[in-house]
């Protein structure tokens, strides 16, 4: 089954990081990048990608996956 990805703050730089992962699949200088190598993680196993807020608060979320009827928000 495919992980969700999360853009998560990180040491003061910005991770991704796949659901329920201890550890980060990569980290980046800004949030940019980080949503951009999440987003095509997200694509290539059809799972979703929340993007949070500094302060750790989901700000966006958006689903990659084969639900024709994804959530909205």
């Amino acid at each position: 089954m495919a992980k969700n990805q999360h853009v998560v703050p990180h040491d003061g730089f910005w991770a991704v990081r796949g659901e329920g992962n201890q550890r980060v699949t990569s980290i980046h200088r800004t949030q940019e990048e980080a949503i951009l190598a999440a987003r095509n993680i997200a694509i290539n196993q059809q799972s979703e990608l929340f993007i949070h807020r500094p302060n750790g608060q989901i700000r966006e979320r958006s689903s990659y996956g084969s639900d024709p009827y994804p959530p909205k928000g």
